[in-house]
C-alpha cells in the first residue's frame, strides 16, 4: 500500500510543536524554581479569579506566562492533529502519534489543574504533591515523545502495522526508555528539593541527604543518580547497536547529549542547584529525550521502502 505524499511544511511543523512544548516545560521549571506555582491563587483556568490579571505581582506573571504558553501549545498540537489526519491516509502510523500527544496534552492540563487546586505548588512537601508531580512529570516527558514520535513517522510514513514491538531489542530498548523517564521525574523532584530545602554548602547537602529524619524530597534525591546509571547503561547499549547500522550520527548526537547531561548535572550539585543552572540542565535533558526517542524509533523499526510516503515541499 502507498501512503500519500506528506509537504516537509507538515514536517517542520510537527518539529516546531516539539521545540515550542519544549519551551513551555522550561517555563514550567521557571515556575516551579521561583516558587511562583501560586502566582495565581488556587484559581483554574482563570487567574486569581479574572481571565488577565491586573497589577499582577512578580509571581503571578511567571504564572499566568505558563498558562498563556499552555494555551499556545493547545492550539500548536491540536493544528498538528488536524493536519496530520488531512495529509495522511488510515493506517498510517503518524495519526497514532498525533493522537497520543493530544490526549497527553489533556493530562498535562488535567494534572496542572489538580496542583494548583489542592495546593501543590510552592512550599508545599506532601506526600500527594510528590505523587501528583511525578505523574504530572512522567505524562511532560509521554507528550514530548509523543511529538517526536509524530515528526518521525511523518517523515518515514509507515503504516501502523510496520512498529512490531517484539524481542529482545524491543524489550531493552523499552525498558531504558522507562528508565530514562525515571531519572527525569527523579531529577526533576530533586531540583524540587533544591528549591524547597536550601544548602549552604555540598557538604550540608549531602548530610540533608543523608539524615533520618530528613523530608521525603531528600531521600529521594539519590533515585536520581541510580537511575540514571542504569539509563546510561542502556544508551551505551543503544548506541553501540546503532553505530552497527546507518545511525552513527544520530547515534553520536545522543552520546554527546548524554555526556553533556552528566557534565551538567555535576555541575548542578556544585553550584547547589541555581535557578539559571536548573534550567539549562532541563533544556538538555529535554533535547537528550527527544533525541533518545528519535534513535529508539530508528532503530526498532525498519526503514520504509521506496514507495511510502517522502516528504515533498
Amino acid at each position: 500500500m502507498t501512503t500519500k505524499r506528506i509537504s516537509r511544511a507538515l514536517v517542520r511543523f510537527a518539529w516546531f510543536a516539539v521545540a515550542y512544548n519544549i519551551l513551555v516545560i522550561l517555563w514550567g521549571a521557571l515556575v516551579r524554581a521561583t516558587g511562583s506555582g501560586a502566582g495565581c491563587g488556587n484559581h483554574w483556568p482563570l487567574c486569581n479569579g479574572q481571565v488577565v490579571p491586573l497589577s499582577p505581582r512578580v509571581d503571578t506573571v511567571i504564572e499566568f506566562t505558563h498558562r498563556c504558553m499552555t494555551g499556545g501549545a493547545t492550539f500548536v498540537v491540536l493544528g498538528l492533529l488536524v493536519w496530520t489526519f488531512r495529509a495522511t491516509i488510515k493506517g498510517q502510523a503518524a495519526r497514532v502519534a498525533a493522537v497520543a500527544a493530544t490526549v497527553s496534552l489533556v493530562n498535562e492540563a488535567f494534572l496542572g489543574a489538580i496542583l494548583v487546586k489542592l495546593g501543590y505548588v510552592t512550599g508545599n512537601q506532601s506526600m500527594g504533591r510528590v505523587i501528583v508531580l511525578s505523574i504530572h512529570l512522567s505524562n511532560t516527558l509521554l507528550l514530548l515523545a509523543a511529538l517526536t514520535l509524530t515528526a518521525v513517522l511523518l517523515k518515514t510514513g509507515q503504516m501502523t502495522h510496520d512498529l512490531r514491538l517484539r524481542g529482545a531489542a524491543a524489550t531493552s530498548t523499552l525498558i531504558g526508555l522507562v528508565a530514562t523517564i525515571v531519572v527525569g521525574v527523579s531529577g526533576s523532584l530533586a531540583a524540587l528539593g533544591d528549591t524547597l530545602f536550601p544548602s549552604s554548602s555540598l557538604r550540608a547537602s549531602i548530610e540533608q541527604d543523608l539524615a533520618a529524619g530528613s523530608p521525603l524530597l531528600l531521600r529521594l534525591r539519590g533515585l536520581h543518580p541510580a537511575s540514571a546509571i542504569v539509563a546510561g547503561a542502556f544508551v551505551i547499549w543503544l548506541v553501540t547497536r546503532a553505530m552497527r547500522s546507518r545511525s552513527d550520527k544520530l547515534a553520536t548526537i545522543v552520546l554527546t547529549l548524554l555526556g553533556v547531561q552528566f557534565f551538567l548535572g555535576i555541575v548542578d550539585v556544585v553550584l547547589l542547584a541555581p535557578v539559571w543552572m536548573q534550567i539549562l540542565h532541563l533544556l538538555g535533558a529535554d533535547l537528550y529525550w527527544v533525541a533518545l526517542v528519535t534513535l529508539s524509533a530508528v532503530l526498532l523499526w525498519s526503514p520504509v521502502s521506496s514507495d511510502r510516503s517522502i516528504p515533498v515541499d
